[in-house]
């Protein structure tokens, strides 16, 4: 495989991955957000005093992990900002990945959470349990497995 960059310096190098990254965290921040407000709104619904006790210590589980995740995603605009030219790019960029990173196992298990509960409250434990797994095995398999995979073949 041919390195398209090598030429780059390292100031170079980290402006393109925070770029990079930026671009990524976009997507990802909208999905967080939209999941957050979204679940905002559910002990508003007329059917939150039809949930068990299990089910709102789930909805307040998922509520808490989509405010984390959310939390992870914005968190590298926060590490910017706050240390806008201070020579800190490298601390920025690595900071920012590890945060992306885990935002994103964040939104993947509350999104399979999110499931769980529709389908608890919908069709029963036993379905939710296997939305669940399914979901938890989806985003392994699609946003961890495929990459290093790839990364593997090389």
């Amino acid at each position: 495989m041919v390195d398209e960059h090598r030429d780059e310096s390292t100031h170079e190098q980290l402006t393109r991955n925070w770029n990079e990254l930026l671009q990524e965290l976009r997507v990802t921040q909208t999905g967080s957000q939209i999941l957050a407000g979204f679940l905002l709104t559910v002990p508003f619904s007329d059917r939150y005093d039809d949930l068990s006790a299990g089910q709102v210590r789930v909805y307040l589980a998922v509520i808490c992990g989509a405010v984390l995740s959310t939390g992870f995603v914005i968190a590298p605009v926060a590490f910017h900002r706050l240390l806008f030219r201070q020579g800190e790019r490298r601390w920025i960029v690595e900071a920012a990945d590890r945060s992306a990173r885990i935002g994103l196992g964040m939104l993947a298990l509350t999104s399979s959470g999110v499931l769980f509960l529709v389908f608890d409250v919908t069709v029963g434990r036993t379905p939710a349990v296997v939305a669940f797994g399914v979901a938890l095995v989806f985003f392994a398999s699609l946003w961890l497995a495929v990459p290093v995979l790839r990364r593997d073949e090389d």
